[in-house]
């Protein structure tokens, strides 16, 4: 295998482009699907440079930026001092890794293969004991710390790692060692998966968006993401803890606590409009539309169960249209996920034990 060229000449020679449709390339998981040719073209080894000039010193990545986008040294080293570095939070670190495998898995690259094995490294030293994933790490301080479900970091995690447990394309190349590293990090997380689902009157519910990873109690985040039921993460786990092939009686009563949850909660003959403001900007608000499909809160209320929404000022709010403008049309109080859990993977999940049972 040849070596990696130079970044700066390789972006000379060809445009970090996409083999398929010769449009520029950004960073998203579609570049996933690049085929194996692909990562051996000069654009495609041009990408891989890019990535791998990301990486920290810790094993992890950055979030929210252009991972293609040439950038100076400088830039490059206010990013790993800055906020956004060494992160799970918007599929930071768990996507550039599955990206690099990807890549080593095409081209055999040694050095690919080293950024893999820092990275999953990197997250092994992330869990804590009680299985449970932060949002940064290296720890920082403030609600960085807590077991973070939002935006389905932790379970992005889990995820990557059941698939390298199983030597499953890319991962195959990973060592036996890592593997086992893998399955029992996906078993501790597991475990804290269902030791933090809120129980309420003796029934299991959901999750709260962040878990304290001490107590694992609901816990908060910024001002606007209060402890409560999440009407929205909850859906990303428990369509992970579906996806375990034989799953123990804790498994199954977890999910089947969330599903008649979820059947209970959502808000009917309403949905969300985005409407113009005077000057044109857009506002969100709810509507009355008895054919509205269900719609779902981000936020649940703990004990009430009543859908909830916070502004900045963190006071609890029962009516979206109280919330600021600035929080309506920029953050995401509502959702629609949980349907097609309960009308197509709910089903399929059922009939996948009855099968598997019928076969035993």
């Amino acid at each position: 295998m040849k070596p990696l060229l130079p970044l700066a000449l390789l972006i000379s020679v060809a445009p970090l482009v996409s083999a398929a449709a010769g449009a520029p390339l950004t960073w998203n998981r579609n570049l996933l699907r690049q085929p194996p040719e692909w990562f051996a073209s000069a654009a495609g080894r041009a990408a891989v440079e890019q990535v791998l000039r990301f990486q920290s010193a810790a094993g992890g990545w950055p979030k929210n930026v252009d991972l293609l986008a040439p950038i100076t040294d400088a830039d490059l080293a206010e990013i790993q001092r800055g906020g956004k570095a060494n992160t799970f939070d918007n599929q930071g670190t768990t996507l550039p890794l599955r990206f690099i495998a990807v890549a080593a898995a095409a081209t055999g690259d040694a050095r690919c293969r080293a950024a893999v094995a820092r990275g999953l490294d990197y997250v092994f030293a992330s869990q804590y004991p009680n299985g449970g994933f932060p949002q940064f790490f290296p720890l920082r301080q403030g609600y960085y710390t807590r077991i973070t479900y939002n935006d389905g970091a932790m379970v992005n995690v889990l995820e990557l790692l059941r698939d390298v447990a199983a030597a499953k394309p890319p991962f195959g190349f990973v060592d036996a060692a890592r593997r086992d590293r893998a399955a029992a990090a996906v078993a501790r997380g597991i475990d804290c998966i269902l030791r933090t689902q809120i129980k309420e009157a003796g029934r299991l519910t959901a999750w709260c968006a962040q878990h304290d990873e001490h107590t694992l109690a609901p816990a908060w985040a910024r001002a606007y993401e209060p402890p409560s039921l999440s009407g929205a993460e909850s859906v990303g786990i428990v369509r992970f803890l579906m996806a375990v092939e034989k799953p123990s009686p804790e498994i199954v009563a977890a999910i089947e606590g969330a599903v008649a949850w979820f059947r209970a909660v959502p808000m009917t003959g309403r949905r969300v409009e985005s409407v113009p403001r005077a000057g044109g900007k857009p506002d969100a608000v709810l509507v009355a539309d008895p054919a509205a499909p269900p719609l779902w809160a981000r936020f649940y209320e703990l004990g009430t169960h009543r859908p909830l929404y916070m502004d900045r000022d963190s006071k609890p709010l029962y009516d979206f249209s109280l919330v600021s403008y600035e929080r309506r049309s920029g953050y995401g109080y509502h959702t629609t996920a949980p349907a097609e859990l309960l009308q197509r993977d709910y089903p399929a999940w059922q009939a996948r034990l009855a099968s598997d049972s019928t076969r035993r």
